[in-house]
């Protein structure tokens, strides 16, 4: 994760990279998985890649999409949003 990482969660909620960890430190369980769906990638310029995806977590299902960027220690997510959807063909 990138240190300057920021999401809008499917939830609306604004995240950081601090908040994310914080979040994840208190999970006592693992979470079932999540069915992914419809992936797709695009490079936008040189080290920068847009991915998109349906997720379905439990049957709550959202277009997920995510900017990556190439740094010196490998690929980092900068930047997630996460949007409510209710079918797949939505």
């Amino acid at each position: 994760m990138d240190p300057e990482f920021t999401e809008i969660g499917a939830s609306g909620r604004w995240w950081d990279a601090e908040s994310i960890l914080t979040m994840m430190e208190g999970s006592v369980a693992p979470e079932p998985p999540v069915t992914v769906s419809k992936m797709s990638g695009v490079v936008l310029a040189q080290g920068i890649v847009h991915l998109t995806y349906f997720a379905d977590h439990r049957g709550r299902r959202a277009w997920r999409s995510s900017l990556w960027r190439l740094t010196e220690t490998g690929w980092r997510i900068h930047f997630h949003q996460g949007t409510l959807a209710g079918r797949l063909d939505q």
